[in-house]
């Protein structure tokens, strides 16, 4: 007798411990892993529970005993032992933002998951340029890197594909993939949200009418092929060096992506802006100001310019740099394309003129080119 009503008044108690409100004051964030003594054993220890042995014994009765999940959790002030169990049952562990940023290569994306301690694993090999969806992606601490670049290449397909399958009709891109190499370029082009489709009609009405792209970002991306950043100013020289990716020296797009392009861009490249504009510079105030025509485009590149002076930027005038904003007419070979004229064109003195010109996206004005990137490659290297 005395032992059943002990037993009884055991079970009482623990009943009214289990459901009662818990000790925690404020909200706690704790990892759980092992058996159900060793978590109850973790969250006395974080105080979100103050009788680990009734919590073991609740989830025997409540027959949650094989269904507590391991993960990161976050605790409310106040959870009962129930509300505890509850929250592990469901296995909603917390999640973290992680933001892989749009224009990034496929090396650097790599870069920092590899560098975010909330990640495990690792990644092999580094996915091929223009594969991966940049975005924020809402992940649980502990996630294998290789199931995050996965989920990366797989909502990259979904938005190639819907990007394609609304693409505008008449433009110059045989597939998907050249819709991608163009994104790329208009991505590291600009990065003022409402200018991406009418830069994206730059660069289609120039494929339409045979004339070179001229993107200064397929110079840089041709000697570092997306390693690292170019540590300085494109030299006059390599605006006219072959490689398969510079898009002074060659006809049309480049074999491949120079970035990962984002949704945004995907979308304007698929539809651009009705425009007959063939040209874009600095307005000054971050933006661009575009034209039609060359002489109308040089009015434009004196008038910034002219901005550039008043301001004295003394980093754009750093002495001993050898660098194609600080000249502006450039003899080119007959080999290279004139500005404003189709590629087959006979070559003259022409004034290089990038479309990026002057904004904080420009090689030819910003020394670290990738702000997005510490990294730097030291030594060119030559593309075969």
């Amino acid at each position: 007798m005395i032992g059943a009503v002990a037993a009884g008044f055991a079970v009482y108690f623990g009943r009214g411990e289990f459901y009662a409100p818990g000790p925690l004051k404020e909200t706690q964030v704790v990892s759980v892993k092992g058996g159900n003594q060793t978590v109850a054993q973790t969250l006395q220890r974080e105080g979100v529970i103050a009788h680990p042995l009734i919590f073991v014994l609740g989830l025997h009765a409540l027959g949650a005993n094989d269904d507590i999940k391991a993960g990161e959790y976050a605790f409310a002030p106040g959870a009962s032992m129930k509300d505890v169990m509850d929250i592990l049952v469901s296995g909603k562990s917390l999640q973290h933002p992680i933001t892989i940023a749009e224009g990034l290569t496929s090396d650097q994306a790599v870069a920092r998951l590899l560098a975010n301690d909330l990640l495990t694993g690792e990644i092999k090999p580094v996915p091929v340029e223009g594969s991966l969806l940049p975005e924020t992606y809402l992940v649980p601490r502990g996630t294998t890197r290789q199931a995050l670049i996965d989920r990366m290449a797989a909502e990259h397909r979904k938005a190639v594909a819907e990007a394609w399958e609304s693409r505008a009709p008449g433009l110059p891109l045989k597939s998907p993939d050249e819709l991608v190499v163009l994104a790329s370029i208009v991505e590291k082009e600009t990065a003022v949200p409402e200018e991406r489709a009418r830069v994206a009609s730059v660069f289609i009405n120039r494929l339409r009418q045979g004339m070179r792209l001229q993107s200064d970002p397929t110079i840089v991306y041709g000697i570092v092929g997306g390693k690292g950043t170019l540590g300085r100013g494109i030299r006059k020289s390599e605006i006219t060096e072959p490689t398969p990716y510079n898009t002074y020296a060659i006809n049309g797009l480049p074999p491949g992506p120079i970035a990962n392009p984002g949704l945004a861009s995907l979308k304007a490249v698929a539809n651009p802006a009705d425009t007959d504009d063939l040209y874009f510079v600095a307005d000054g105030s971050g933006g661009h100001r575009f034209a039609k025509t060359l002489d109308e485009h040089n009015r434009n590149v004196r008038e910034w310019r002219k901005i550039e002076t008043d301001r004295k930027n003394a980093a754009d005038n750093e002495a001993g740099i050898d660098r194609v904003d600080n000249i502006p007419d450039v003899e080119q070979p007959a080999s290279a394309a004139v500005v404003g004229a189709p590629a087959s064109s006979p070559a003259g003195p022409v004034k290089v003129i990038d479309a990026s010109e002057g904004t904080n996206l420009d090689p030819l004005k910003d020394k670290t080119y990738d702000l997005t990137s510490p990294k730097t490659v030291p030594q060119l290297r030559s593309i075969e």
